[in-house]
């Protein structure tokens, strides 16, 4: 590997550059819900909820600033299901739309439910074409 001067934090995993949280803030949504732009912001969400949730996302103005988003910000929101009983779903606001991957693929990058145990747990990815509007991928 080359050697290479970085300033401010850094973390390498195998030479690469990665964005490990070990420690993030967490934000509970237990019932159907808009999720604030703090929230969505704070990069993790929990339902432990018994029935269904539908959370709705910011929208693209409101998300926008709160993460201080330009043209080409890349931003990774996770949302855990593991400890709820139903199923939760992501809806897509005003300025959000789903990426051309999601639409093609519906069954993968276009899932937005999340079911509930120990397979529920998702990473999005928020991408934005300005400081007001994203589009919206399930990439895990």
């Amino acid at each position: 590997m080359a050697r290479t001067t970085f300033s401010g934090p850094v973390r390498s995993l195998n030479g690469f550059i990665g964005n490990l949280v070990a420690n993030p803030t967490v934000s509970a949504i237990n019932a159907t819900a808009t999720a604030t732009a703090a929230e969505v912001a704070a990069g993790y969400i929990t339902s432990t909820s018994a029935a269904a949730t539908a959370i709705t996302l910011p929208t693209g103005t409101l998300l926008g600033a709160a993460l201080g988003a330009v043209q080409g910000t890349v931003f990774d929101l996770y949302v855990d299901n593991t400890a709820g009983a139903s199923t939760v779903t992501m809806v897509v606001a005003v300025n959000g739309i789903l990426s051309s991957a999601a639409t093609d693929t519906p069954g993968s990058f276009g899932d937005l439910t999340i079911a509930a145990g120990a397979t529920g747990i998702a990473r999005f990815t928020l991408m934005f074409a300005s400081a007001t509007a994203y589009t919206f991928t399930r990439t895990a």
